[in-house]
């Protein structure tokens, strides 16, 4: 392992069984795992942690030996090299890349919904054309607000958001407001912003841009969870095509996950009863797989 550590912000849960490192996602932070991880506990030893850049851990660049290395040295510290990573959306992307990098320790993996945007060919009934068109624009959707500053007013406008998301979902609000209180900080020349700050949001989703997840998934030799949710995404005001496209997308997606899980007994599908933001609006699901899938 090459590249400059970060010492990440942990949470240990405690718990005396095989270890897990809980991963969180994109702008997201290991408070999301707060509803998940006792339930995880009888039967684990369980450690989350902020990733690079988010939450309360020091920000760094986005790439991907240096996100291992953070990840690795976590691990040495608590003295878990063996433990299983479980990532949620990124954090499932860097799961399974963990257990990839050291398949002599690690015993497999879980992706909970970290899929990326797909490729071309999963959009799945739409006209090749309106896909190459659009597919090409959801990055670009993330970048416009990925790492910019809150305006004035944006923090209260920010926990209004997750309040209307709690209602929505049934997600207790309290969970949702930990996350963004987590994740906001003050910039260097005033005023709050959403970390990861722009240039390693930028860099991130390049990241996460670059990633064939089903060829990684392929290459896998350690048994893979894989997990997906079965409702979908809350649609993007104003931007009319992004529910057909997700629509499409998830057609294809099950469509090569259920091909993937026929042709390799060491991957299992868990279809998760949600939105993408299943660790907070169905801990029990998320846990029941997990546990199932390490017993």
């Amino acid at each position: 392992m090459t590249g400059d550590r970060i010492a990440l912000a942990v949470h240990d849960h405690g718990g005396d069984g095989s270890p897990l490192l809980l991963l969180h996602g994109a702008r997201r932070t290991l408070a999301d795992w707060a509803a998940v991880a006792p339930l995880l506990v009888p039967r684990h030893r369980v450690l989350s942690v902020d990733l690079r850049g988010h939450g309360l851990s020091p920000s760094g660049p986005w790439s991907l030996p240096e996100v291992l290395g953070d990840i690795e040295a976590v691990l040495e510290e608590h003295g878990i090299p063996g433990a299983l990573p479980v990532g949620h959306s990124l954090g499932g992307m860097i799961a399974v890349l963990y257990a990839l990098e050291h398949p002599e320790v690690t015993p497999g993996a879980v992706n909970l919904d970290g899929y990326g945007w797909g490729r071309p060919d999963q959009y799945v009934g739409l006209d090749a054309e309106f896909v190459a068109e659009h597919r090409q624009r959801l990055p670009k959707l993330a970048a416009a607000t990925w790492g910019q500053p809150l305006l004035a007013g944006g923090l209260k406008d920010l926990l209004a958001r997750e309040r209307a998301t709690s209602d929505r979902l049934g997600i207790p609000y309290e969970l949702l407001e930990a996350g963004v209180l987590r994740s906001v900080r003050e910039r260097p020349g005033g005023g709050l912003e959403v970390r990861p700050e722009r240039r390693h949001a930028l860099e991130m989703l390049d990241f996460i841009e670059s990633l064939d997840l089903f060829a990684l998934f392929r290459r896998m030799t350690r048994p893979l969870l894989l997990g997906c949710a079965l409702r979908p995404a809350a649609s993007v005001p104003g931007v009319k095509w992004f529910d057909d496209l997700m629509a499409a997308y998830a057609r294809g997606l099950a469509r090569d996950l259920a091909e993937l899980t026929a042709q390799r007994p060491d991957v299992t599908l868990a279809q998760i009863d949600s939105t993408h933001d299943m660790l907070l609006e169905n801990p029990r699901a998320v846990a029941d797989a997990i546990l199932d899938f390490g017993s």
